[in-house]
């Protein structure tokens, strides 16, 4: 097996393997000894359902929690530097986007290491797929700020934007407040302005529906508050 750092996708939800992810990533995963996780725990999970003989004691775990340091990923990738394979695993979707991931791989290209992304589900590219937007230029903004005076203010810049540059915005909420970030849209957005939102993607809960501004408010939002959403605007 090729000595590289594999950026293995996992499942978002408890989505069954199968219906997500090919087999080839199987195959990768039994051959790695050596991961970079987001979350150990969530990885060790992940590992036994992608097969139940996995030994996961004789693996060793490297973790990208929020106190890790650039030197601590630097650290990480001695097994790789070594010959050996290692892998990178996110809590959900792919690593390395809108993830600590990011920074890992970023050393080992500037280390001139192989990097190999494998295929798997990645909600934002799902998401855009499915709204009906723009799908050849948009932004992924990640959380919006706490602040209701601040968030307000960047819902506008990204409306802005979509008009400006017809490009689709992305972002996310922390699921117990996407229904008042979805009030918010209703009060802040442009009545002709579109919006999208894509929850639990690839789950038994998916919810994918695009309607205008003015639209949504004749609706009823299901309960989306322990479901991951993501929310696009678009003209």
């Amino acid at each position: 097996m090729e000595a590289a750092l594999y950026l293995i996708p996992v499942t978002l939800g408890d989505t069954p393997l199968s219906k997500v992810l090919p087999q080839d990533n199987s195959d990768v995963i039994r051959g790695i000894k050596y991961f970079i996780v987001e979350d150990i725990r969530s990885a060790r999970r992940f590992l036994k359902k992608v097969d139940k003989t996995i030994n996961i004691d004789e693996l060793t775990f490297y973790p990208m929690g929020k106190h890790a340091s650039a030197n601590d990923f630097a650290s990480y990738l001695q097994p790789l530097e070594k010959g050996e394979p290692m892998g990178v695993i996110s809590e959900a979707g792919c690593p390395a986007v809108a993830d600590p991931g990011a920074d890992v791989v970023a050393i080992a290209q500037r280390k001139g290491l192989r990097v190999i992304p494998l295929v798997g589900p990645s909600s934002m590219i799902l998401a855009v797929m499915a709204s009906g937007f723009n799908g050849q230029s948009f932004a992924f903004n990640g959380y919006l700020p706490i602040d209701a005076s601040d968030r307000a203010k960047k819902i506008k810049m990204l409306e802005q934007r979509v008009y400006a540059e017809h490009q689709t915005q992305l972002f996310i909420e922390t699921p117990y407040r996407n229904a008042k970030l979805f009030d918010e849209l209703l009060h802040i957005c442009r009545p002709q302005t579109k919006l999208c939102i894509a929850a639990g993607i690839t789950c038994e809960e998916e919810y994918i529906r695009t309607y205008t501004i003015q639209d949504w408010k004749k609706k009823k939002l299901p309960d989306l508050s322990k479901i991951p959403a993501i929310f696009l605007i678009y003209k």
